[in-house]
C-alpha cells in the first residue's frame, strides 16, 4: 500500500515540483492536510491574505489532487482531505480562511459527483475538524475565541478510520455534524451559539 501524507507548507512547494521529482505511481491513498494560517481578526481579511490562503488552503490541493487522480483511478484509492468546520459554517473574524476551506468543499464536493457518474471508484473522504490542540492554532485564536482546542491525536484517528472505510465524511468533535445540519434549519440558534464563543472586543481589535 502506498501513501502521501502532505501536511505542512513544504506541500505547497511539492505541488510545484512534482512533475519533475516525484511518480505517483501505484499511488493508494493521498492525504491532503496542509494549511496556511492567519491570526484571527479584521487586519487579516485584507485581499493580500486571502490571496495567499487560498493558494495554500486551496489551490494546491486541487493541483496536488489533479496529479494523483490518475494513479488513483488505477489503484480504486482514497482521497482524503482535512478541512475545518469554518468550511461548512462561517464565524466571525475568520473570513480568508473561512473562504478557502469554504472552496475545498465545493471542489470536492462537485468532483465526488463527476467521479460518480463517471463511474471512477475513488473514494474521497471530507473531514470537518475543529480546533486542534496544536501550539500555532492555539496562538492564531488567542484571546479571541473560548472554543476549548479537542486533542490532536482523536482528531488523526478520526481521519484514520475515516479514509480506511471510505466515509464520505467525517466529524470531529462529532457535535460538528449536528452544528453543520443546523446551519440552514435554524440560523439564529446557529448564530447565537457561536457568537457565545468569541470574544468579539479582543478580535476587532486584532
Amino acid at each position: 500500500m502506498k501513501v502521501l501524507l502532505l501536511t505542512g507548507l513544504g506541500a505547497l512547494f511539492f505541488a510545484y515540483y512534482w512533475d519533475d521529482n516525484f511518480d505517483p505511481g501505484g499511488l493508494d491513498y493521498l492525504v491532503l492536510n496542509h494549511i496556511g494560517g492567519a491570526p484571527a481578526g479584521t487586519r487579516a481579511r485584507s485581499a493580500q491574505a486571502t490571496r495567499w490562503l487560498m493558494q495554500v488552503n486551496f489551490l494546491s490541493y486541487v493541483q496536488l489532487t489533479s496529479r494523483a487522480l490518475p494513479s488513483l483511478t488505477d489503484s480504486k484509492g482514497s482521497l482524503v482531505v482535512v478541512s475545518s468546520l469554518l468550511g461548512r459554517v462561517p464565524a466571525s473574524f475568520s473570513t480568508p480562511y473561512s473562504a478557502a476551506k469554504f472552496a475545498l468543499d465545493g471542489f470536492f464536493g462537485s468532483l465526488r459527483r463527476e467521479l460518480d457518474v463517471q463511474d471512477v471508484n475513488v473514494a474521497i473522504t471530507m473531514c470537518v475538524l475543529g480546533l486542534r490542540d496544536r501550539a500555532s492554532a492555539a496562538e492564531a485564536v488567542r484571546g479571541v475565541t473560548r472554543v476549548k482546542a479537542a486533542p490532536g491525536p482523536r482528531a488523526a484517528l478520526a481521519v484514520i478510520r475515516g479514509g480506511a472505510t471510505r466515509a464520505a465524511g467525517v466529524f470531529y468533535p462529532w457535535r460538528f455534524h449536528l452544528l453543520c445540519l443546523l446551519r440552514r434549519w435554524l440560523p439564529l440558534p446557529r448564530a447565537w451559539f457561536i457568537r457565545q464563543e468569541l470574544n468579539v472586543t479582543a478580535a476587532a481589535a486584532a
